[in-house]
């Protein structure tokens, strides 16, 4: 009987045929996906393994290697997998107590740590992360990972000091001593060619044609820019650094922040992945696996630890992927770039690298939507504010936890709040009737009741996103007690949703307060301007039939 559990939960993890049914649907496009994706990912690999500590080519390592375990194991179709930012964050200080060794076990214990996520079906889980939270600590990461790049961007060598912030300011230090204007001019060339070009060709790989332009100008003009260094010619030869027990209590916090990141940026990433597309669902749980498995791999190859990249799948989603082969084609690719162009990536300043990585963290960050999330509430930019300022100044643990914390404590504090025992009078009219009648006319209503916030506010979307043979739907929001920006958002989300299938919504006796945290975020104002939000039931009510009257479902 165990054993039989055990088969049945493995097959569970497993790819299915049907990820390999998709890879036969348009193959060329696929193909074409990869090389798109891999042009990009080429400069982004090296910078994150360069800034990681371990060198360049422990960031072409992971991207190789673990991007095409995950791709092949993991639950996606459109994730493309790698080193990334916010995962250098947590390494440097790692690096800096216990060298190269203590990198790779992180990266192999974490591996672990993801198994067991994924068998014990935690995936489905991480939807229950405040937006706040997530959105507090991106930014927070951003800014992490532009302090990294500061010692680069001026070309001084980095301190030994722990925190970033004192990194840079010892750069800053160092620079102020003897100025050069040739490591900021390149590192800010190629910053603004990658946001200037953004904003033109989304998919162009401007990041590579601004390292290869600024590679070309060292190398013409001489400059006195430190490279990247020699890479080897292929993958290393497997390997593995080991560190005495005594050390391993320490690493253990890293392994945690390690496997939490690359559960969280996964998982984000797929959702992500998933909007984009038409048609796709990712499997949160075979998502965790595949990371795993990646992350278990990597080391092996000198390789640091891995996660799902967004910018990187969604350059996938929008060069037309469809399916793992894309994937697979950009590790193949950036593994022959490896193999034929080495001496001439070595030579690359790591100025330019550093441009690439102050760029990315322009992106990372959604101004509108973190003014948007912190106008929402005074608790949401309270817990924004906090899982930033720990981010930055502690590590990413911290801040998801003292985020995760305070947001909790908000909620619970405003759910008690709102509580109310109210004596009402018994009524004895046939609602079911009336209900009837409305269903015959495709209208349904439904009654929100108690607090709409981050815990429940997903189990609403699921619920609603059911709905079928329906024209109009009517939100009735009167019982409302609670209503934050999380689930705002995924009020939005919804009505997008059903909008989007051809359903009118309609809005019902919500209050003045939820109105106005619905309007910040930008959920209902398109209601509001096409004349879809009503004070009460019954208005609501004719207006859909009006609707339904005016433009019927066939039967």
């Amino acid at each position: 009987m165990l054993l039989a559990s055990f088969i049945t939960r493995l097959r569970a993890l497993l790819p299915p045929r049907s990820d390999w049914v998709a890879v036969k649907r348009s193959p060329r496009r696929d193909l074409l996906a990869g090389l798109t994706v891999a042009v990009v990912a080429l400069p982004l690999a090296l910078a994150f393994g360069a800034t990681s500590g371990l060198g360049a080519e422990a960031g072409i390592a992971t991207a190789v290697v673990a991007g095409a375990v995950a791709a092949v194991f993991g639950g996606s179709n459109l994730q493309v997998s790698g080193p990334t930012g916010a995962m250098t964050v947590v390494l440097v200080p790692v690096v800096h107590q216990f060298g190269a060794g203590g990198v790779l076990f992180v990266g192999f214990l974490a591996g672990l740590v993801l198994l067991a996520l994924a068998w014990a079906g935690a995936g489905r889980y991480v939807r229950f992360l405040p937006a706040p939270v997530v959105e507090g600590f991106t930014a927070g990461i951003a800014v992490v990972i532009a302090l990294q790049q500061v010692p680069a961007a001026l070309g001084v060598s980095a301190g030994d000091q722990e925190r970033v912030w004192a990194v840079a300011f010892e750069a800053l230090r160092q620079y102020a001593t003897a100025p050069t204007l040739a490591a900021p001019l390149v590192a800010l060339s190629v910053a603004a060619l990658m946001l200037i070009g953004a904003r033109r060709r989304p998919v162009f790989p401007f990041s590579l044609i601004g390292v290869v332009l600024a590679t070309l100008v060292a190398v013409l003009f001489n400059l006195d820019l430190a490279p990247i260094g020699d890479l080897p010619a292929g993958l290393p030869a497997p390997s593995f650094g080991f560190i005495d027990f005594g050390s391993l209590t320490t690493l253990l916090t890293a392994v945690v922040a390690v496997a939490a990141l690359a559960a969280l940026e996964s998982l984000l990433s797929a959702t992500v992945a998933d909007g984009m597309s038409v048609g796709e669902q990712h499997d949160p749980d075979r998502e965790l696996f595949g990371q795993g498995l990646a992350n278990l791999a990597a080391p092996v190859f000198g390789g640091i630890p891995a996660t799902a990249a967004i910018a990187r799948t969604a350059v996938n989603v929008r060069a037309g992927a469809g399916s793992k082969l894309a994937a697979l084609t950009h590790s193949a690719i950036l593994l022959a770039i490896v193999l034929v162009a080495a001496p001439l990536v070595s030579k690359i300043p790591l100025a330019a690298l550093a441009g690439v990585l102050l760029a990315t963290t322009v992106r990372m960050v959604e101004v509108s939507s973190l003014r948007a999330m912190a106008r929402a509430t005074r608790g949401d930019a309270i817990v924004l504010i906090l899982t930033f300022g720990v981010t930055v100044v502690f590590d990413l643990v911290a801040a998801v936890v003292v985020g995760l914390g305070v947001a909790i404590i908000i909620a619970l504090r405003s759910v008690a709040r709102s509580a109310s025992l109210e004596q009402v009078p018994l009524d004895h009219s046939d609602h079911s009737r009336e209900e009837r009648e409305l269903m015959k006319q495709h209208i349904v209503a439904y009654r929100l009741d108690g607090p709409l916030f981050f815990a429940a506010a997903h189990q609403f979307l699921l619920e609603l996103a059911e709905v079928a043979d329906v024209r109009v739907v009517i939100l009735r929001m009167a019982r409302v007690s609670t209503l934050d920006a999380t689930g705002a958002q995924v009020l939005g989300d919804a009505i997008e949703k059903l909008e989007h299938r051809g359903i009118v919504v309609l809005i019902s006796g919500i209050s003045e307060d939820h109105g106005e945290v619905l309007d910040r975020l930008g959920a209902a104002e398109h209601l509001r301007a096409g004349g879809r939000v009503f004070d009460d039931t019954p208005s609501a009510i004719r207006h859909a039939r009006n609707i339904a009257l005016a433009d019927p479902i066939p039967a």
